[in-house]
């Protein structure tokens, strides 16, 4: 298959204004280019299908273009949004820029322009003047046409000022002017941003000419088997700062994704080539329960972001976890690891009361049937005395306790007085 086509196989295309042309502009070294929104200091997993399509691309001899929204970020995209976003202010806005630049340098080769770019529409939005705007761009877009887009008629009964109104033109300038000073001629989106895409495809035709060769594509919402949004733990968004999400917390995730979505997942997040994954399938489908294909992806995903060192700590803690040895881990491998749970207590309180204060057990008889089943470890040694303190001196690091109830649940407890906290 041609590189369409795996893109096609991989589930990364949802749209295309046309499909033949998209595949005409392939066929020669082209000029692609995907915009970030700086509305947070870092971006999620959700993101890294657009980052991992320009690296797509970029390996397939195209050159690729990273945008980063430092003028429409002011503004902020309405697409799937239900109500008006609150407005960053310039500083918040600019530590998010620069925070998404560093993220996207991780991943995109820069070495060459002509290889790849990183711009920032700041540059040529941010000095336009409002008449320039209207005179040069807003007579392109008829009122009718741009309520036509679902992402205005979506908002239209809930309210859309006219600032979020106006977002579809800027990023019409935006390709554009990638258009026209960078010979860019694809512009690739979320399915949320297909009305934006081809207000743009609509002007640089408008100014171009009907002959300008241009094209978009959209890629899909990925959500679960069951229908659900991706990329979402229980303690929210996975983001790609290590700092936010830890390379254990991200292995977990995949690692634990249900079978029914390991391999679609396979094939959208990780480079393993087509007949790898065929061959990976076959044998995941031949031992359900397994986990062949969430272990695969789960490495596969943790190394693309984090490195190979990055991927060996997610596969130390998780080793350590898995065989009890709770008492290698680290200091950083606790915070790193279950630090977003970690539950102030004091020390030299019973067992059976420590249960119920960090939400172990919903009883104290509960708690003991727990104890008594052999169902409760700390640091990795069973207890089945009820008798049994929690007391500094078997705390790690002289400062936390982890408990463990059955096999996969997972309770920390950080001590930081000598009076209980209930």
């Amino acid at each position: 298959m041609n590189f369409l086509e795996e893109l096609h196989w991989r589930g990364l295309v949802k749209e295309t204004s046309s499909n033949d042309e998209l595949k005409s502009l392939l066929s020669n070294p082209s000029s692609i280019y995907i915009g970030f929104d700086p509305s947070a200091q870092s971006m999620h997993i959700g993101n890294f299908v657009q980052i991992s399509l320009l690296m797509r691309f970029q390996q397939a001899g195209h050159r690729v273009i990273a945008l980063v929204g430092g003028a429409t970020g002011m503004i902020g995209d309405p697409s799937g949004k239900s109500k008006e976003r609150n407005l960053l202010d310039e500083r918040s806005l600019d530590k998010n820029t620069q925070g998404i630049k560093k993220q996207l340098e991780r991943f995109i080769d820069l070495s060459n322009p002509s290889r790849g770019l990183l711009v920032n529409n700041y540059d040529w939005l941010g000095s336009m003047s409002y008449l320039h705007f209207l005179r040069d761009y807003g007579k392109y877009f008829p009122v009718n046409y741009m309520l036509a887009k679902d992402v205005v008629s979506s908002r239209m009964e809930a309210g859309i000022s006219y600032t979020e109104f106006s977002y579809m033109i800027l990023q019409a300038v935006d390709f554009l002017t990638l258009f026209n000073e960078q010979q860019c001629t694809i512009q690739i989106g979320g399915s949320d941003q297909w009305g934006n895409l081809t207000a743009g495809l609509e002007l640089i035709r408008k100014v171009k000419g009907s002959e300008a060769k241009a094209a978009v594509m959209t890629t899909p919402l990925i959500t679960t088997s069951d229908g659900k949004k991706f990329g979402k733990s229980e303690e929210g968004a996975l983001f790609l700062d290590a700092s936010l999400t830890s390379p254990y917390k991200l292995y977990q995730y995949f690692v634990n994704v249900p079978d029914a979505d390991a391999i679609n997942y396979v094939k959208i997040f990780t480079f393993l080539t087509p007949d790898d994954i065929i061959s990976l399938e076959k044998i995941h489908h031949a031992s359900p329960g397994s986990r062949i294909g969430q272990k695969k992806l789960a490495e596969e995903i943790t190394r693309l972001i984090h490195g190979e060192q990055g991927l060996q700590e997610a596969l130390q803690i998780t080793e350590a976890f898995f065989s009890g040895a709770i008492q290698t881990l680290t200091e950083k491998q606790i915070q790193s690891s279950l630090g977003s749970i970690a539950k102030p207590l004091a020390f030299d309180m019973p067992i059976e009361d420590v249960l119920v204060v960090i939400g172990a057990a919903s009883s104290k008889r509960e708690a003991k049937e727990f104890i008594t089943n052999k169902s409760i470890t700390v640091n990795g040694n069973v207890i089945d005395q009820i008798a049994t303190l929690i007391t500094k001196t078997d705390a790690l690091f002289h400062r936390y306790t982890i408990i463990r109830r059955g096999k996969k649940n997972y309770f920390l407890i950080e001590h930081t007085t000598n009076i209980p906290i209930n």
